[in-house]
């Protein structure tokens, strides 16, 4: 057998530098990209006749498409974290054009935006999906484009019921808890969802451990939000690079490397370890081999993370971090 190459994500604005200049037009160019994507989650959408920049009053939309039988698609794309602007500006275009279905791409889908699309597929006449980019390259190849659903209401969908992929997703999740329980209690009190993660906390606010699955590969992280309030993103950055400053003895407990995401751009930070033996969309029965990778990942994770964890006081802004008992200046 040949080496198999392991992917690497790139930072998107390595890539796209400017999502109105950039990203939007090269999109334009590229729609059969999100076209597989809509096709192979079953969505019955094909886009074309794109056109980018299209007056919605005193507004514009990023991209306005056609569908053959459902009309006109507006697309909203924002290469960061999705916020409530642009959740806004989603519901105001599809309106101001008499569109059904509205398609927001973002670079980190927060997850009250994630509830936000389910409860107006829910709760309105139209479609809504919320889809997530990343850039990625295996070895020294090329960037490419990886798009990913995150939510979304296929026409099928009638009633509330469920799609197919939401029910994959949950009882992937019921027997990954399952099977958990001899092994860990890190996620004892967790239920099953019909998403693509399932967080806990690790102990201290804003910081959470959680499950990701996607469609061939899963993950497991340390995610690091504060929340909203004045100075959170200049504290997330400060619990980061304190245990960042433990990375070789983390890895070295841990038995392997970790990517850390500090996410200069980006309000949260994350840590974590991906999973490239496969997805929920693979076969049912390879999913027990790929729930136990995740869950001894995690149990490795949560050894090497926890004493760093636990040894954080977290301070005011402006002062350093405390690690057990020293203080450890950033660079901030």
């Amino acid at each position: 057998m040949g080496l198999i190459g392991k992917i690497q994500r790139v930072p998107l604005r390595e890539v796209w530098e400017d999502e109105a200049r950039n990203f939007t037009p090269w999109l334009k160019e590229n729609i059969d990209v999100l076209n597989e994507v809509l096709e192979q989650e079953e969505l019955n959408l094909y886009l074309s006749d794109v056109q980018i920049e299209q007056d919605a009053g005193d507004f514009s939309v990023d991209m306005v498409a056609r569908d053959e039988s459902e009309g006109i698609v507006i697309i909203e794309n924002q290469l960061e974290k999705s916020d409530h602007d642009h959740l806004g500006k989603l519901i105001a275009y599809l309106t101001a054009k008499g569109a059904k279905n509205a398609i927001w791409i973002v670079a980190y889908p927060r997850q009250e935006h994630v509830a936000a699309i389910n409860w107006l597929n829910e709760s309105t006449a139209s479609y809504f999906y919320l889809l997530k980019v990343e850039a990625v390259r295996i070895g020294n190849s090329d960037r490419a484009p990886l798009l990913t659903l995150i939510v979304g209401k296929p026409h099928e969908q009638m009633n509330g019921e469920k799609t197919e992929r939401e029910k994959l997703l949950f009882d992937f999740w019921k027997t990954l808890l399952e099977r958990s329980k001899d092994k860990t209690r890190l996620f004892a009190n967790s239920a099953p969802l019909y998403q693509m993660w399932i967080n806990t906390g690790a102990g201290k606010t804003g910081l959470n451990f959680g499950y990701v699955i996607y469609m061939h590969s899963a993950k497991v992280e340390l995610y690091i939000d504060v929340g909203s309030k004045e100075g959170s993103q200049e504290i997330n950055k400060r619990i980061f690079d304190t245990i960042k400053e433990a990375e070789k003895s983390i890895e070295n407990e841990f038995g392997d490397t970790l990517e850390w995401q500090r996410l200069d751009e980006k309000r949260a930070c994350r840590i974590m370890k991906i999973i490239e033996i496969g997805g929920y969309r693979d076969d049912k029965a390879k999913w027990t081999e790929i729930q136990d990778a995740m869950i001894d990942t995690m149990i490795h994770f949560e050894k090497a993370l926890r004493p760093h964890i636990e040894g954080l006081k977290i301070m005011t802004q402006g002062e350093p971090m405390r690690l057990n008992g020293s203080s450890l200046a950033t660079n901030h």
